[in-house]
């Protein structure tokens, strides 16, 4: 691989810049200014508002779930399905090692263990089958419950995460919850906009959990959501992410332990203009996809990530996959494209190489190690090479 045609292949897509080209920055060419100015106007800026509904309501919609419950951020969403799905202390939940390290952050809040396991590069997530394969050495289903032979411990979750938007093989995934009796959640903080055959991520697990962090699809500054079918759920999530305070004019009374979680109305009024420009900024990335797909095809020693057949990514982060031998060259190509002005960044460490999770069980993680030396991520933004909504 030659990091010198790589460059100029990434500049040959992304055209003239006067600064530094991010990889992934929001763009506001709605009508945000309208919908804050009137939070500001009206003072109707905190947890309570009127975006605020109208953003769950539009988020559900979209999705096609039937309750989504605006919350401050991914991981506090996701903290929250890990609850709503029984998880408790002393738990194990399997997750992938290849992930960010707000997923077992999550797991840990509720004094449950992470347990990691491997990806497969067709779609950089959670390996169903690999998992399937595992799970049948050391695990025993008593009743309507898993636990692991080894430590004795109940496994009560999955959180497939998918990765830079590209969804996870799901179908077998669901399989293997159901012979194993494990939880479902999703952890779709990339993937809005994403589908698995035909159906939008976030609809699969029994609970989901969206980010609208600076970075994602569409941002409200911060923010996440907890999308769910279960209407019980759904009322018991708001419930519990406004403090479980018991609705009366002038009282403070709370019913159980809750989280003050709640997304501010003057986030969620930049959260709905936008979700009105979403449909735009998803053709602006596929565009753009399809044009690094075609810049790379030609250049040796990598190849564009593309989405899987069963699946329509959202390409939140653009990938490149190095072959092996050109991974020794993956930190020179890093330093020579953010020296250039363009950034560009690696995998994420592996969770279960950070020293608060190398204690953790898991199975053999060789893929996700692979892929670690071999990914990287390139300029993302819907706005990148001159494409506007």
């Amino acid at each position: 691989m030659d990091c010198t045609e790589v460059l100029n292949t990434l500049e040959s897509v992304i055209g003239q810049s006067d600064g530094f080209v991010s990889l992934h920055e929001p763009t506001f060419a709605g009508k945000e200014w309208d919908y804050v100015k009137e939070c500001l106007d009206t003072g109707w800026v905190s947890s309570v508002g009127s975006y605020v509904d109208r953003f769950e309501e539009m988020l559900a919609e979209y999705t096609g779930v039937k309750r989504a419950i605006a919350v401050v951020n991914g991981t506090a969403a996701l903290h929250v399905c890990l609850i709503l799905a029984g998880v408790e202390p002393g738990d194990e939940v399997l997750l992938p090692t290849l992930t960010f390290v707000a997923t077992p952050n999550a797991i840990s809040y509720c004094g449950a263990i992470p347990h990691f396991v491997d990806s497969e590069e067709a779609t950089l997530g959670l390996d169903p089958h690999k998992l399937s394969d595992y799970l049948s050495e050391i695990t025993e289903v008593r009743g309507h419950e898993c636990f692991n032979s080894k430590t004795g411990r109940r496994i009560k979750s999955v959180v497939p995460m998918h990765t830079y938007g590209h969804p996870v093989d799901l179908d077998p995934l669901l399989e293997v919850c159901e012979r194993y009796k494990l939880v479902l959640i999703e952890d779709a903080a990339e993937s809005l906009g994403s589908y698995y055959k035909g159906k939008h991520t976030g609809q699969w697990g029994k609970l989901s959990a969206l980010s609208f962090n600076g970075n994602k699809v569409i941002t409200t500054g911060g923010g996440g959501a907890i999308l769910t079918n279960d209407e019980e759920f759904g009322a018991l999530a708001k419930h519990m992410t406004t403090t479980a305070k018991v609705p009366h004019k002038w009282e403070f009374r709370h019913d159980m332990v809750g989280y003050n979680y709640r997304l501010p109305n003057i986030n969620a009024a930049l959260g709905c203009a936008q979700l009105e420009q979403l449909p735009g900024f998803l053709l602006c990335k596929r565009v753009l996809a399809q044009r690094y797909q075609q810049a790379f095809a030609d250049v040796d020693g990598l190849r564009f990530f593309t989405e899987s057949e069963n699946a329509m990514s959202n390409y939140w982060l653009n990938t490149l996959l190095l072959d092996e031998p050109s991974s020794e060259k993956r930190d020179e190509l890093l330093e020579l494209t953010n020296g250039s002005g363009i950034m560009t960044r690696p995998c994420w460490t592996l969770m279960h190489k950070l020293p608060m999770f190398a204690d953790c069980p898991r199975m053999d993680l060789s893929v996700a190690e692979n892929l670690e030396k071999r990914l990287i991520n390139i300029p993302s933004s819907s706005s990148v090479g001159g494409h506007h909504v």
